[in-house]
């Protein structure tokens, strides 16, 4: 059983995509897959030390990431002191909230995330997102971030592994309000994989990501 329910689960060239709804032990909707995957997300709980997330908001016409009050973030991301992966750590922590600003908003399309994801990625956030519209819920509570792993390749690849724990994050019923929560275990851990480009925007964007519910690398 998973940390939290989970929707659907999708997989398109090997990289699956699980929701992080319905589920185990009941909710209002959906069915239950306890599998992987996908992404999905800072208020005032979250330790960042991505260097320029805040001021790099505001260039190149990046979109702003205004969050329900009731989620927050965690990022235990030490600086690297390497400037380039400084800033694809500070690029990823905006897109992980731009996939739940799109699922609070409701709009599988929203163009937050589609600033920060682009081809397989970006069609993996559209699905992932359309299964909360579909089941009318949201994200809440509290995701923490950790032992990001970056490496990068010449000028404009690199590639991050990261784990996310859920433990203290939900789904939240639009209609009812009600809050789905369950119990912790192993599954509430979750290894992620990204792969990214410099885009033409100097976005580190993601092209691909992976994710593993439960792995070893991520427990506590």
């Amino acid at each position: 059983m998973t940390r939290r329910s989970r929707l659907l689960t999708t997989a398109t060239a090997g990289v699956a995509a699980a929701l992080l709804l319905a589920g185990c032990g009941g909710g209002d909707g959906g069915s239950s897959k306890s599998n992987d995957k996908i992404a999905g997300a800072d208020t005032g709980a979250s330790t960042s030390a991505s260097p320029s997330a805040s001021a790099s908001a505001a260039e190149s016409g990046r979109p702003k990431i205004e969050l329900p009050s009731d989620l927050s973030y965690t990022f235990e991301w030490p600086k690297t002191g390497n400037e380039v992966k400084d800033a694809v750590l500070a690029d990823s922590e905006q897109n992980i909230k731009s996939v739940d600003l799109a699922i609070a908003n409701q709009d599988p399309l929203d163009k937050a995330y589609r600033y920060y994801f682009e081809g397989e990625a970006a069609a993996q956030i559209q699905t992932y997102v359309q299964a909360y519209v579909k089941a009318k819920a949201r994200t809440t509570g509290h995701f923490r971030y950790y032992d990001p792993v970056v490496d990068v390749s010449g000028s404009d690849q690199a590639s991050l592994v990261y784990c996310e724990d859920q433990g203290k994050a939900y789904d939240l019923y639009l209609k009812t309000k009600k809050v789905n929560k369950t119990s912790v275990t192993k599954d509430s851990y979750v290894l992620y994989s990204t792969q990214l480009h410099k885009n033409d925007k100097g976005v580190w964007a993601v092209e691909k990501l992976m994710s593993v519910r439960g792995s070893s690398k991520c427990q506590p």
